[in-house]
């Protein structure tokens, strides 16, 4: 995949973006650029999980434009999991399905780009790959994951690629001695949906009470009518009050099928 050319001022050049797998060759340069971006130092053994495709895959960017021999060296990442959804945070913002002790998830670890390469759509290039991937699972509900309280570029990112803030998390991260909160996005993907709201179900339970009362109603009327009147019938007895009735009904099916 290629990104348009587009200028930067903090480069030198117009850069060519391609997207590509990780590979055992971008080790030491992965290593970096996450040591630069990030206040958290990440275990070697991480890197060598991204590398090597145990258990994450990945996506790096590159600019085939870039002078030095280095147009095949990382200048972004994105790097992510599977995990079940059962085994998640997340499982209370899922709805149920019969199928639930099968749906998994991908959450995304880490996504850096390089300082010279900011403002030019890569993040947002490399998280369109991890909703890609996510779609292509049958068994996958969301992407997901975790952003620190102040980092409100990344914040406003994800809100403009339409990922759910659904969470504040008090003290998720500890950081040179320090507690952070984090906010938790949510993606869904494949038909996957949030759980009822607390006035969607305030909503269902006020439809099934109607219906329950239309039914009454009903079966108290066609038994009323049943009866042998005591009094004649007038044309107005006779046809104003069950039109009333009528139209009251039609009017409540109407609206329900909008709850």
């Amino acid at each position: 995949m290629l990104d348009c050319p587009m200028q930067n001022l903090k480069l030198s050049h117009i850069p060519l973006i391609q997207y590509r797998p990780i590979r055992t060759s971008d080790l030491e340069v992965l290593e970096k650029i996450h040591g630069d971006l990030f206040p958290i130092r990440y275990e070697s053994e991480f890197f060598q999980n991204v590398v090597n495709g145990r258990g994450i895959v990945s996506w790096g960017a590159v600019d085939r434009n870039r002078p030095n021999g280095q147009n095949d060296e990382l200048i972004g990442f994105v790097t992510a999991r599977t995990v079940l959804a059962k085994d998640s945070d997340i499982e209370d913002f899922l709805r149920y399905d019969s199928s639930r002790s099968q749906q998994t998830l991908i959450y995304i670890l880490t996504l850096g780009v390089a300082d010279s390469y900011r403002n030019l759509g890569i993040a947002s290039s490399l998280i369109h790959e991890v909703i890609k991937y996510a779609s292509t699972i049958p068994t996958c509900r969301a992407v997901y994951l975790h952003v620190i309280s102040y980092n409100n570029p990344a914040i406003y990112l994800y809100k403009k690629m339409y990922f759910q803030c659904v969470r504040r998390l008090p003290a998720f991260y500890f950081i040179n001695g320090q507690h952070y909160d984090a906010y938790l996005f949510i993606y869904y993907v494949n038909g996957g949906r949030s759980p009822c709201s607390p006035l969607e179900l305030v909503k269902l339970l006020v439809t099934c009470a109607k219906s329950g009362f239309k039914t009454v109603a009903a079966k108290l009327w066609t038994k009323e009518e049943r009866k042998p009147s005591k009094w004649p019938k007038s044309k107005e007895s006779g046809s104003l009050l069950p039109t009333k009735h009528n139209r009251r009904m039609s009017t409540e099916d109407a609206v329900s099928q909008f709850v």
